[in-house]
């Protein structure tokens, strides 16, 4: 509950912009006596004030409750649907209780003016809830715009490491010399190789001018990074797809499955006898999981775990649930949201 419900400053000021209709209910309930009867008045504005603090708490509650649970900007009608039946029927059992306890304390209430006293009550708390309303969205555009302006940053900084990657040419010079041997042996299969390695810096470079791309997409790129894989290390390295062909439209961030894969490579034994199994599959609540088998090198690698840090980051600037990561016994998995169109 701590994690929504928070007074702050706004609530308070909003309280006090409303507070005058509190006074204007008893003036109502009780005429001229309110004023003339000096025991009446500070017995009744004491219950009423009671009543009135208990009646907003119970509202801003309600209205902060909302929008944890309904806080996109798209959500804004089923926010204010739910506040106006909530604020309705808060209004009237609190205008009851308020009467109740008048009638328990022998006051001389007019039973007439209850309806007015609802109509009041609904009224002030329209007035309170469009001036929480409209702070809250105004917080959300400016969350929303520094979301924006983080997610370009990190864009030119993901740039900048693919720039790295094409600058550093350990990777290529590998493919190069895969491609070379297999010129000589197998001139269709090097063929083919040459199309995958072409398809694999096209992605790379496309990558660079979006920040979410299709699953399928993301799959079809990654099919043709494993076949320069496998032909590198044979035996030595299988990947394993199961995606449900109904999340194909689903998106994620380009380039991800690509750095967990590069991943499980960089610090795994890849031979024909000792095979790295990567796997990479969806389960029923639009989660993509990559799993991979752990047998760690005998020398460990430097790494500074800038992958998995970029995803996370990117998905929380996305503002999605952030990927989950978990090491098992003999397993490293990672859990990735897949965002719907």
């Amino acid at each position: 509950m701590s994690r929504w419900f928070k007074v702050d400053r706004t609530d308070g000021l909003a309280f006090l912009l409303i507070y005058p209709a509190v006074i204007c209910a008893n003036y109502i309930i009780f005429w001229p006596s309110y004023f003339t009867d000096k025991d009446l008045f500070i017995k009744s504005t004491f219950i009423i004030n009671a009543s009135a603090t208990t009646h907003f708490l119970i509202n801003t509650g309600w209205a902060k409750y909302l929008r944890f649970r309904y806080g996109g900007t798209d959500q804004f009608v089923q926010r204010l649907l739910y506040s106006m039946l909530g604020y309705a029927l808060i209004t009237i059992v609190m205008t009851l209780l308020l009467f109740g306890v008048y009638e328990w304390q022998k006051l001389p209430y007019r039973f007439e003016t209850i309806p007015w006293i609802v109509l009041i009550g609904f009224a002030a708390n329209i007035i309170s809830a469009g001036i929480l309303e409209a702070i809250f969205t105004y917080g959300q555009l400016q969350k929303s715009t520094q979301r924006e302006i983080s997610l370009k940053q990190l864009h030119l900084q993901q740039q900048m490491e693919v720039l790295k990657q094409q600058i550093n040419p350990h990777f290529l010079f590998n493919s190069l010399n895969s491609l070379i041997a297999l010129i000589g042996e197998n001139p269709s299969q090097a063929e083919l190789f040459a199309e995958e390695l072409s398809s694999v810096y096209r992605y790379v470079l496309r990558a660079n001018e979006r920040n979410l791309t299709e699953l399928d997409s993301e799959l079809e790129f990654i099919h043709s990074y494993a076949h320069l894989l496998r032909t590198r290390h044979g035996a030595g390295f299988e990947l394993i797809t199961r995606v449900d062909p109904r999340f194909g439209r689903h998106l994620l961030p380009p380039l991800t499955l690509q750095l967990l894969i590069e991943n499980a490579v960089k610090h795994n034994v890849v031979l024909a006898d000792q095979p790295l199994r990567v796997e990479i599959y969806t389960d029923e609540l639009a989660n993509l999981h990559v799993r991979n088998n752990l047998q760690p090198k005998m020398l460990s690698v430097l790494s500074n775990g800038v992958g998995l840090a970029n995803i996370i980051a990117k998905y929380q600037m996305l503002n999605q649930p952030l990927p989950a990561v978990r090491q098992e016994t003999e397993r490293f998995v990672v859990a990735l949201h897949l965002i719907a169109t």
